[in-house]
């Protein structure tokens, strides 16, 4: 991991969520999004705040694909096999993730 994550209790559409984070996403961007060196960003950064990157940013992402601009990793390819319900209740997962750790 690139970045300490800590994990709050997690319900609903985050519980979910971090099920289908596990499959789609933690590959590449690491347990509890934490990142992995040389493969994949953190998704709970500043740089994936609300703010700067909001959340239409994950559909755009996993169905577009993305160029890379912030990190060195590489462009990030579309996601196969995720559907729009399932990216909503990753990006729930994710900003849970990045509020329990300071990043609103």
């Amino acid at each position: 991991a690139l970045v300490e994550v800590q994990v709050p209790a997690l319900e609903g559409d985050a519980l979910a969520g971090q099920a289908l984070y596990r499959k789609s996403c933690a590959s590449c961007h690491g347990e509890n999004a934490g990142g992995r060196d040389g493969i994949g960003p953190p998704l709970v950064h500043k740089i994936y705040e609300p703010g700067h990157h909001a959340d239409g940013s994950f559909l755009l992402a996993t169905a577009r694909g993305v160029r890379a601009h912030h990190w060195p990793f590489g462009d990030m390819l579309p996601v196969e096999g995720v559907s729009q319900a399932d990216v909503e209740k990753i990006v729930v997962y994710v900003r849970t993730l990045q509020r329990a750790n300071g990043i609103n």
